[in-house]
């Protein structure tokens, strides 16, 4: 039976990053700065002086008409979060139409033995996700910047504050993200090295199981490279919730 690897991690930071610390079985050790000290070594002097134009200007006018449109945005909003999740519960689905048809087997001496596999497949799917997610929270962003505008002054001064600072990180962000793949490699590769040892050494593993056993670690790392994910949808989507929180407060409440 193939076993996961050690993992470990005193880091008690967002979900992502204790899932690539598990994973990679690294300690990952608590940041000393403040949470604004350390926006603040993202943040070039231009940034700074958009930022502050924002916050410091005159306040703008308002425009005439109101949000009317507020919950099409907000569905559209839930529904492709909804959307994005269900992408990533499937990405490595269905089997038999994916990696596994494509993983023909060779019959020798009545034994079935798995064709290689490559990290290839899974990078490439890893990669796919990634480029949806941003150009789907991206539009998303926008369009709730621009139903909030047609709030009041502080809400217009909120979507100025959020515009730029979209502009400032998501550079650093999609540069950090795109990263993820790779660790994901190493994850990939120590579990295959393992399945690769471990018959070696269990001669009592029965015949008619040994098929399985190559297949399992895979198992193994699907289910870990749609955690990842998932969590990495939890940080882009990070920055909508705040606009959706402040669309929301905006409404009417009924009693």
């Amino acid at each position: 039976m193939v076993q996961e690897l050690p993992r470990r991690t005193n880091f008690s930071g967002p979900a992502l990053i204790r899932l690539l610390a598990r994973l990679s079985n690294t300690d990952v050790l608590e940041s000393g700065q403040s949470i604004a000290d350390r926006l603040g070594l993202w943040l070039g002097w231009t940034d700074a002086i958009a930022l502050a134009g924002v916050l410091n200007g005159p306040a703008l006018a308002v425009p005439s008409e109101t949000g009317s449109a507020d919950k099409a945005v907000e569905a559209e909003c839930a529904r492709e979060r909804a959307a994005l999740q269900e992408a990533i519960i499937g990405v490595n689905r269905p089997v038999s139409a994916r990696h596994r048809g494509q993983r023909a087997v060779a019959v020798q001496r009545d034994v079935r033995i798995p064709a290689p596999v490559e990290f290839a497949t899974y990078r490439r799917r890893y990669s796919l996700l990634q480029e949806r997610m941003a150009t789907s929270i991206t539009g998303l962003r926008s369009r709730l910047r621009t139903a909030l505008a047609c709030r009041d002054a502080k809400m217009i001064r909120l979507v100025g504050v959020d515009a730029a600072m979209e502009q400032a990180l998501s550079p650093r962000e999609d540069a950090l993200l795109a990263g993820v793949p790779a660790l994901l490699e190493g994850h990939f590769q120590r579990l295959q090295q393992a399945a690769q040892i471990a018959p070696a050494d269990g001669d009592h593993v029965p015949q008619q199981s040994a098929a399985q056993v190559p297949n399992a670690w895979l198992d193994i790392f699907e289910k870990d490279m749609q955690s990842v994910l998932l969590a990495e949808l939890d940080i882009r989507l990070q920055a909508l919730e705040g606009l959706l929180a402040a669309l929301q407060d905006c409404q009417p409440r009924t009693l």
